[in-house]
């Protein structure tokens, strides 16, 4: 069966580090777990312990991770982001502050008039949309 997976490149050449990504992710998200985690080892053309392929689960959201050993023209956008449905107003408020950490606050935590919501972008460039469940 064919599956849609976020797969999420960093740059190492760039300070960007997935498996720093991977440790705050199963940090901030409690139901976090990791699928797979493959690293370079001395002799593959990444740096060593740098990402391969890595897979965590978040949120019931599977994403992937790589850090590129290439040095790429672009970066990651905010225009692409992860939306999080939070169970509570507090799980919502400690996943946004978590997340924000020397990030980006696109959004503050407010009620745009769809109930309370907040966009941020964390400190690895990844971007999240936080809201909360529709009962």
């Amino acid at each position: 069966m064919n599956q849609a997976i976020p797969f999420i490149t960093f740059q190492p050449s760039r300070g960007q580090s997935a498996a720093e990504a991977m440790e705050t992710y199963l940090e901030v998200f409690a139901d976090g777990r990791v699928i797979l985690d493959n690293r370079y080892g001395p002799d593959g053309p990444g740096a060593e312990g740098t990402v391969i392929m890595s897979e965590i689960e978040i949120a019931g959201q599977r994403l992937r991770f790589s850090d590129s050993f290439v040095a790429h023209e672009w970066d990651i956008t905010p225009g692409v982001s992860l939306m999080v449905d939070c169970d509570s107003a507090e799980e919502l408020e400690r996943i946004f502050t978590a997340l924000s950490e020397d990030g980006t606050v696109f959004m503050p935590l407010d009620d745009y008039g769809f109930g309370p919501f907040g966009w941020v972008g964390d400190r690895f460039g990844l971007t999240w949309q936080l809201g909360l469940a529709q009962a």
